[in-house]
């Protein structure tokens, strides 16, 4: 999307089915668009005094069903022409709402159907649904019982959690995925979604910090998704702590009363276990 003009469905069958390719047999999670806040558009300006409160995510593609209708039919053609009937799903990005999910879930319906009639045997691939937002974090078992799995955008929910705008430097100290408050909703979104039975991943910064990531490890996340430059930090992590240690880690610090307390705690046991050289400069 990051060109002069809104691809057309071709170019984006196109480039989805690249991605499928490159990945297979692994599986592959493509997201329904996702712009406004700190995702600008060239050809796609969204003027806004408070963006990420505004129009962005999935309230700019139910405003423009066309737009996100040929989206959805790129997705699902591009798993049909590659032959990933298990490999694809779709996630759709900033839910608030159980009605939001249900309206875009009823055009990913349509997409299927409207290509299956033209005789393309594409599949319906596995739903997921973004937590981002405090709104969406308290109706997480009502939306999960409408997906395949769940996936926390953990950027957003730190700064609307602490109504912090991390990219503003005034009040960027304030920005913390280890804040208490965060920990214990992420802690009260995995047991419910458990609940539901749905598999539950984390993506952004938090995802690719060592130290939350152990931390999300014990809550039972079942998968995290980060930048490829962390992909060896976490990885070394994960094989280094025992399961069991990270899990006593979570109930130890779902008492502690500051993210600084947090992360000491998380980095004592990551020191404990041979993982010094994550440690942040300066910490210990």
């Amino acid at each position: 999307f990051l060109r002069d003009r809104f691809p057309g469905e071709d170019e984006q069958t196109a480039t989805y089915a690249r991605v499928l390719t490159s990945m297979a047999p692994r599986p592959v999670t493509l997201r329904t668009l996702d712009v406004g806040g700190d995702k600008p558009l060239p050809y796609f300006p969204i003027r806004e005094d408070n963006p990420f409160l505004g129009w962005r995510g999935i309230r700019i593609s139910l405003d423009h069903p066309d737009i996100f209708k040929t989206q959805l039919r790129a997705m699902l053609r591009a798993g049909a022409a590659t032959g990933s009937t298990d490999g694809l799903s779709v996630l759709f990005p900033m839910i608030t709402m159980v009605s939001e999910l249900d309206e875009a879930l009823e055009l990913l319906r349509q997409a299927h159907a409207e290509l299956v009639e033209d005789g393309v045997p594409a599949h319906f691939p596995k739903v997921g649904v973004m937590i981002e937002v405090p709104a969406a974090a308290y109706q997480v078992e009502l939306l999960a019982k409408r997906v395949d799995f769940v996936s926390i955008g953990s950027n957003d929910l730190t700064q609307y959690l602490l109504a912090v705008d991390r990219n503003n430097d005034r009040v960027a100290k304030l920005y913390d995925s280890l804040n208490p408050a965060v920990i214990g909703v992420m802690q009260w979104l995995v047991e419910r979604a458990r609940r539901a039975g749905k598999p539950v991943s984390v993506c952004g910064e938090m995802a690719g910090d060592p130290a939350a990531a152990l931390l999300l490890i014990g809550m039972g996340i079942d998968s995290l998704s980060m930048s490829l430059g962390n992909l060896l930090k976490v990885k070394w992590m994960i094989r280094s702590v025992p399961l069991s240690v990270a899990q006593a880690l979570v109930a130890d610090v779902l008492g502690l009363e500051s993210a600084q307390q947090i992360r000491a705690a998380a980095e004592e046991v990551m020191i404990a276990h041979g993982l010094a050289g994550l440690v942040r400069p300066g910490q210990h």
